[in-house]
């Protein structure tokens, strides 16, 4: 069942991250999806937040992934996947990308969070939260649509 929450502010959003983020194991996939500005990297601050994890949580546009290491011993990393830069590439095989990255091997210990994903990063496990983001046409309010896959 897919819940939805008003977002009115970055805080709120932050804090939506970090309540998802604590129900969040390593292994588990995170798909956050919608247009620019919707609020998907500050989503992914907030699970960084709960997850307790290193470095500031930028967005990974250029470089694909960026790895938050575990502050704590035992708790998970996170991998924040932007897949945004590859979804313009004509004739790419966007699956066989995603496989290069060797994400499936990462579940063991990380939480794997894509943004731009949808479709596609749902394969690496059976376990994953699909986000969805909107935002308003003359509003900086968002709504976040969430739902848990779970075997």
């Amino acid at each position: 069942m897919a819940e939805t929450q008003t977002l009115a502010t970055v805080e709120d959003t932050i804090a939506l991250g970090a309540l998802l983020g604590a129900q969040l194991r390593a292994g588990d996939v995170v798909v956050l999806s919608g247009p620019l500005g919707a609020g998907k990297t500050v989503l992914a601050k907030g699970i960084a937040q709960a997850l307790d994890v290193d470095g500031p949580v930028t967005s990974p546009t250029f470089v694909l992934a960026r790895e938050h290491r575990p502050r704590r011993p035992g708790t998970p990393a996170m991998i924040h996947v932007d897949l945004y830069r590859l979804l313009d590439e004509s004739g790419l095989d966007l699956l066989a990308e995603l496989d290069s990255l060797d994400l499936d091997t990462e579940l063991d210990d990380a939480v794997v969070v894509v943004e731009w994903g949808e479709g596609l990063a749902e394969r690496l496990s059976e376990r994953h939260l699909d986000i969805r983001l909107e935002r308003g046409a003359e509003s900086e309010t968002r709504t976040a649509t969430w739902r848990w896959y779970a075997p």
